[in-house]
């Protein structure tokens, strides 16, 4: 891909620029956002809506600086209003998404709740995904790791978050199976975890297997 944005080769990740801090990533790692009918700027977390596409960085100081600057207006060559609220809509966007997509796995058979069953996954290594509720007992999600490798625990949704999921009014642990669903989670939730990280809404968990 050229410094402008373009596609890459087939085959290969298309990427954009953020228009607020000018860096080039993946498209999976970016906010996508469009001009409404009456020249709104929305949010499109699906990346789906028809029109051109405005990227941003999935952090807090990244859409303020767009919204304050004016932004999305310069990336559009047209006068854009922003809603009131924007960051908070594409927060509770992101979290409908995440627990759509778990929800998905769990009526597939790809996702399961409960420390005990959660623990059986990790046991026999059918789980891919850790997911922990980001305000459950550190002690109590001490006692469970996330499989090796990068991308493999979510921990940016609370309790009640990960409980409408499955049904309940809350759960602490959660497991994902491999397969395309889980690999669309765990972007959406990388977005999440970065958009509330920065605003202190969701404390890290202290052991990731990458950080170990």
């Amino acid at each position: 891909m050229s410094r402008g944005g373009r596609d890459k080769e087939k085959g290969e990740t298309p990427e954009r620029r953020c228009i607020a801090t000018g860096e080039v990533s993946p498209i999976s790692k970016l906010i996508r956002f469009v001009a409404g009918p009456a020249g709104e700027v929305v949010p499109d977390i699906a990346g789906k809506l028809p029109g051109r596409g405005l990227w941003v960085t999935p952090a807090r100081a990244a859409l303020e600086k767009a919204i304050n600057k004016k932004l999305f207006s310069r990336a559009a060559k047209a006068q854009l209003t922003v809603p009131e609220g924007l960051i908070e809509l594409v927060e509770r966007l992101l979290v409908k998404r995440v627990t759509d997509g778990i929800a998905l796995a769990r009526k597939s058979g790809k996702a399961v709740a409960g420390y005990e069953k959660v623990k059986g996954w990790l046991l026999i290594e059918e789980a891919r995904v850790l997911v922990q509720a980001s305000d459950g007992s550190e002690r109590g999600k001490s006692k469970l790791s996330s499989p090796p490798g990068k991308g493999t625990f979510i921990g940016c949704l609370t309790a009640s978050e990960i409980g409408l999921a499955f049904g309940r009014e809350h759960v602490i642990h959660a497991a994902l199976a491999s397969g395309g669903l889980t690999k669309r989670v765990v972007e959406d939730a990388a977005k999440l975890g970065a958009l509330r990280e920065e605003s202190g809404d969701y404390p890290r968990k202290g052991r990731t297997s990458h950080e170990r």
